[in-house]
């Protein structure tokens, strides 16, 4: 059997090429977003876009490709947070990975505001994700640490404003959403709150529309 070392030529240089797709890639698509140019991204690593292709066949599996590990990681960390023994420190910290992975990485950002539908995968991460937050506010919210109006949408909301506060700031302050984000947790804590009202907006329906204009890399994107 073939090692590494010992593979014939023409696959270790597709093995380099591969490789050297994948960094130019995680570099275009934390800087830039999911609709990353992919010609920018092959002339980064010095191919012709049509090896990009022969790799990574859509849009889509290029993405994927790049945010597995991120997403893997990401998943770890928040399911860590459920397991904090101080209720309110599992609720900042599940916070705190969320806004940090979307503010270093474009394309994380992307990915929970956008989704990627019609990949079992990235939907899978996507509800646990999801699915785990919930349980860490529920947590908090049952140790009366979190203010028992929270919701879900509340959690996303956050996310959102943080990541288009560090989206316009990256290459001003990139730090400043931290500091957005350190009121906004101040603000969920269960003592000394206002009263938030009735919600009188639906954020799926918010969130709907602030991506009509904007296509998903759905599995079927190729080109552009």
């Amino acid at each position: 059997m073939s090692t590494r070392d010992d593979a014939p030529p023409a696959r270790r240089d597709a093995r380099r090429n591969r490789e050297r797709l994948l960094e130019c890639a995680r570099r275009a698509f934390a800087d830039r977003g999911a609709d990353a140019a992919l010609d920018g991204i092959a002339r980064d690593a010095d191919l012709v876009v049509g090896t990009l292709y022969r790799h990574f066949p859509t849009r889509f599996d290029l993405l994927c490709a790049v945010l597995e590990p991120k997403l893997r990681r990401v998943v770890g960390e928040v399911e860590a947070a459920t397991g904090l023994a101080d209720p309110w420190e599992g609720f900042r910290t599940l916070l705190e990975v969320l806004c940090s992975a979307q503010a270093e990485d474009r394309a994380f950002g992307d990915f929970l505001a956008r989704r990627f539908p019609g990949d079992e995968s990235t939907e899978a991460v996507h509800n646990e994700i999801c699915a785990l937050s919930q349980r860490v506010l529920e947590r908090a919210q049952a140790a009366g640490v979190v203010r028992p109006d929270v919701t879900g949408a509340d959690l996303f909301l956050v996310l959102w404003a943080c990541g288009r506060a560090a989206e316009d700031t990256r290459h001003v302050s990139p730090s400043l959403w931290r500091r957005h984000l350190h009121l906004a947790i101040d603000g969920f804590r269960a003592a000394h709150r206002l009263d938030l009202g009735e919600p009188t907006w639906d954020i799926s329906e918010v969130m709907r529309r602030e991506w009509t204009s904007k296509s998903p890399p759905g599995p079927d994107a190729r080109r552009g």
